[in-house]
């Protein structure tokens, strides 16, 4: 069912409503394009942990996935949504899937670094997927028009357009998989026209009354992926004594076969998928470029371990490798040069040291590159650094 078929017979607040979500915060949305993806035979056990939790009905989990900068944590969330989408509530249906609603947030853009357009983005999302409840979305907005204003109380707004549309679906679901919501990058919810402290304690509101939706026993099973950087505002939130029942956190130590294993996004395991990465890469490289001479096993797992377990750096070495303006084989060679210097993952600021070095012009090379990885070299939002790397890392 289309937008233009969801508008009768409240045109204007549907409307309004589609208006104020922000279709850029979508999983898939072309403003986040190229999207980060985990790569077929990477992440396994970790993805394969988290579905597990996903389809799991005994209660309702807010699950935190969290991590350094550039370990893959939007690359996860995106995966996870996009195996959600594809999975139906019912067989019977063609248009209700698992995947609720997703909101991807960034720093970069104005609507998608604050909470006030995070519930509203969501209902018009539940309402595309189950038209069942765009009734009591549009009502909820006849109601209440200052819902979509985005400095309406948070809580106003979840009551409203998230918990009353979701308790409409519990007696239909009552026996369906749990729905799935897939939020992202919580740590770059930054409102730029408030200080840092107000800025942690709107999200901190966000996650308490996401908390305070899942334990409303008159929900269907729901269960929300979230993720973001190790900070403590966001840990202090997570461990509040609330959130104990339905809060779950992500590095965690499970037992099988007798066997303790930490399922993380930066366990021993990245190194194999890091490696895995690289070689795809490298095939991929040569299928443009004939003559380009596939690393060896032994060179790929020293570039493997010199990215020190962050997915990002060795994007950014393939971004290196794999530039239009040079000779793919001479920056393979010069990669592997600049690596053999350095120890394995302990010296990832120095690596990208040396590949702004070999810039003929650092400041024209910087173009392609994303401010998103801390380093001794350029200043970010919270006092910490941010390195000058390439886009699009899996």
């Amino acid at each position: 069912m289309n937008h233009n078929q969801l508008t009768q017979p409240f045109d204007g607040t549907w409307e309004r409503l589609f208006q104020v979500a922000v279709n850029g915060a979508e999983y898939d949305s072309r403003e986040r394009q190229p999207h980060p993806k985990c790569l077929k035979g990477t992440r396994v056990d970790l993805l394969n942990h988290i579905y597990r939790l996903l389809d799991s009905r005994q209660k309702n989990n807010l699950i935190w996935l969290h991590g350094t900068a550039g370990v893959g944590k939007s690359a996860v969330a995106f995966t996870v949504a996009e195996r959600m989408r594809g999975l139906k509530v019912r067989e019977e249906t063609n248009v209700e899937k698992r995947l609720a609603g997703t909101f991807f947030f960034s720093r970069k853009h104005t609507k998608r670094r604050t909470t006030g357009y995070f519930f509203a983005t969501l209902a018009y999302q539940l309402a595309i997927n189950f038209p069942s409840v765009r009734k009591d979305v549009n009502s909820a907005i006849l109601e209440n028009p200052a819902l979509l204003d985005p400095d309406k109380s948070l809580r106003d707004q979840m009551e409203a357009l998230f918990l009353k549309p979701l308790q409409k679906l519990q007696f239909r679901l009552r026996e369906c998989p749990p729905l799935v919501f897939v939020v992202d990058a919580l740590d770059e919810c930054i409102h730029e026209s408030l200080d840092e402290f107000t800025s942690n304690s709107e999200l901190a509101d966000l996650i308490s009354l996401l908390g305070q939706a899942l334990l409303d026993p008159d929900l269907p099973a729901i269960n929300i992926l979230v993720s973001s950087r190790s900070e403590e505002h966001i840990r202090k939130a997570m461990h509040a004594e609330e959130m104990g029942p339905i809060a779950y956190e992500i590095p965690v130590k499970i037992s099988g076969k007798g066997v303790a294993v930490t399922i993380s996004l930066d366990g021993a395991d990245v190194d194999n998928d890091i490696y895995i990465f690289l070689r795809h890469s490298f095939r991929d490289l040569e299928s443009r470029h004939a003559d380009f001479p596939q690393p060896s096993k032994d060179q790929l797992a020293r570039l493997a371990s010199r990215a020190g377990r962050r997915f990002i750096v060795a994007s950014t070495m393939m971004k290196f490798i794999d530039d239009k303006n040079h000779d793919p084989c001479d920056r393979l060679q010069l990669m592997l040069e600049l690596t053999s210097e350095l120890l394995p993952g302990t010296e990832v600021h120095k690596l990208y040291d040396c590949i702004l070095s070999t810039c003929a012009d650092p400041s024209a090379d910087v173009t392609n590159f994303d401010t998103s990885w801390p380093w001794p070299g350029k200043g970010c939002r919270d006092g910490t650094h941010a390195a000058t790397v390439y886009h699009g890392y899996p």
